[in-house]
């Protein structure tokens, strides 16, 4: 008995002993980095420019798992457009800090307010925003019209996700949860990465880039966190608000997306009417660095049409 026990014991304990031995992201991490880094009250952020100085601004938000080089193709895109583009890592990803706490919409809306202010953007600008990036980007512009001249979404969260009863067990349970994120996800992170590896891309080592986010402490509890807080959010009321204050959408979405359900077109044509919608043959959810081009002449169009 006293032999299954340790077993036991062994067990619960690897996954909290990988956390705790992954390395902290330091300065010495962040010297690779291209980019600047901002100190923001909740911590520091990685962040980039691209385009124009005199340009209009345009901000990009990236996703739950993959950092801000998913919008590399995209940005550089938009930065030929003539746009200045401002692309960053959330909390707990890519070159960031990794505060610990709920990541809630607020805990994001805070930290895209405090970058915009620490690089002193202060009027209206266009956002971007990818899975949940598309949360956080529509959260915003319903709480801040004034500030966005237009919304555009790629593969958005915010209109439920696709079911899974063991990740939605992990969500909603404390504890039990935490060690199951803590011993389940890498593994399937890394065989949903694997999988993807013979994808064309238009971000150079993008696979790579995400693996790497696992070597690192506190991310797979941000991911966590995220799931807890703002993607556990269904976000009607924000769409019909966006609709009312006129601010033009543009969603984008891949017909072949397993990660955002494919009733979520219909829930967002619902919910805001004027929205325009645009699908990409082929595209899964990795819209940003595998469908770059079409993303962006998608973009194109979409402004060439609503001024």
């Amino acid at each position: 008995m006293i032999w299954f026990l340790l077993l036991g014991m062994l067990v619960v304990a690897i996954p909290l002993v990988i956390e705790r031995n992954r390395a902290e992201m330091e300065d010495a991490d962040r010297g690779s980095a291209s980019g600047q880094f901002a100190e923001l009250p909740d911590g520091v952020t990685h962040y980039e420019w691209l385009g124009p100085a005199q340009g209009p601004v345009a901000v990009c938000v990236h996703g739950l798992t993959t950092p801000s080089i998913a919008w590399r193709a995209v940005a550089r895109g938009l930065a030929s457009m003539g746009y200045r583009t401002l692309t960053y890592d959330l909390y707990g990803r890519g070159y960031s800090d990794r505060p610990s706490g709920p990541q809630d919409r607020q805990f994001f809306i805070k930290q895209l307010q405090d970058l915009l202010e620490d690089q002193d953007v202060t009027g209206s600008f266009t956002l971007l925003g990818y899975s949940m990036g598309g949360s956080i980007a529509t959260c915003f512009a319903a709480a801040f019209p004034d500030r966005v001249e237009r919304l555009i979404l790629l593969a958005p969260a915010g209109m439920g996700l696709a079911q899974n009863k063991l990740v939605d067990f992990m969500a909603k349970t404390p504890v039990i949860g935490d060690w199951l994120m803590l011993a389940l996800f890498p593994p399937t992170f890394r065989r949903g990465i694997k999988a993807e590896r013979d994808t064309p891309v238009q971000v150079p080592h993008i696979h790579d880039h995400q693996a790497e986010q696992l070597d690192y402490k506190h991310y797979v509890p941000a991911v966590l966190a995220s799931r807890r807080g703002i993607l556990a959010d269904v976000l009607r009321d924000e769409h019909r608000a966006i609709q009312s204050f006129d601010i033009p959408v543009l969603a984008v979405w891949g017909d072949e997306d397993q990660v955002i359900p494919a009733s979520a077109i219909g829930s967002l044509a619902e919910w805001n009417r004027t929205a325009e919608h645009e699908v990409i043959a082929g595209a899964g959810h990795g819209l940003p660095y595998t469908h770059g081009p079409q993303i962006v002449a998608a973009i194109k169009a979409h402004i060439s049409a609503t001024p």
